[in-house]
């Protein structure tokens, strides 16, 4: 039964904090899956995973085992090459504490926010991984997400989420976001890499240790809609620097996919 842990900017060596964990099981023509948010806990050996809420189910009916197995092996795949670590089959995943489960919907009606969210995504990645190998990419990303760290704690940022090369971070205010996108940007062109940027204001729910809100998709589509080394940002934002100095070229209006309204979206210059 393979069980992956996302790593994201986690590493082994770091204790107390959430993450997704991810679990697949093969019985005969049937695969049963299993994911949802963990708390981790320790380092090394010593280190615990539970399941910070009750995780989501699914089971897929493949008509043969051999498509079955290929079902599995392409799963596994895809864990590997988005900032998952495999776990060893001798680490359990507890289950979901009993507090937890009983004051969930308290914790979700109390934890609406408001935030500015950053959305990072590294343009022609695909790309880039199949020309330099599997190994070589690896060590790429793990200087990426060093440099996103440091970037984020220079301005205060915090992770939300990360997939793959793609990174979800939230700030008290939009001057910090939009510095900590530039500077991303620049710190990893030396990596050769080149980044998207988007940025949006607006509100949120903590509901068990999953971000929810629209507020996160539209950041998203607004990342979509950006060049490469572009930091875009919503209308929202750009009402809310008006007087911060920065030079706000105006992009036009879009329509953001899943978003029902069309947004004004601006580009920024130092």
């Amino acid at each position: 039964m393979p069980k992956f842990l996302r790593i994201g900017v986690h590493h082994k060596n770091v204790s107390g904090y959430t993450s997704k964990a991810w679990w697949v099981r093969r019985a005969g023509a049937v695969v049963i899956l299993k994911w949802g948010a963990v708390n981790v806990n320790g380092v090394g050996r010593a280190r615990k995973i539970s399941w910070s809420q009750t995780p989501q189910h699914k089971s897929v009916r493949c008509r043969t085992a051999q498509r079955a197995r290929e079902y599995v092996r392409k799963a596994i795949a895809r864990r590997v090459g988005h900032q998952y670590e495999r776990l060893a089959e001798n680490v359990l995943i507890g289950r979901v504490p009993r507090m937890a489960k009983a004051h969930a919907p308290e914790k979700a009606a109390a934890a609406r926010r408001r935030a500015t969210f950053l959305v990072v995504d590294i343009v022609g990645s695909t790309a880039k991984a199949a020309r330099i190998g599997d190994r070589r990419w690896s060590e790429v990303m793990n200087h990426y997400y060093t440099k996103v760290r440091s970037e984020l704690r220079a301005t205060r940022g915090s992770i939300v989420n990360t997939t793959g090369d793609g990174v979800l971070a939230s700030f008290r205010t939009p001057k910090n976001g939009i510095r900590c996108a530039h500077a991303i940007r620049d710190a990893v062109r030396v990596l050769g890499l080149e980044i998207r940027a988007g940025l949006h204001v607006g509100e949120y729910e903590v509901i068990g240790s999953e971000h929810v809100g629209i507020a996160i998709h539209i950041g998203t589509r607004v990342a979509a809609k950006a060049r490469a080394s572009e930091v875009l940002v919503s209308s929202a934002v750009r009402e809310l620097m008006s007087e911060s100095g920065y030079e706000f070229l105006d992009r036009g209006t879009h329509r953001l996919k899943g978003v029902p309204e069309r947004w004004r979206l601006f580009a920024i210059q130092k």
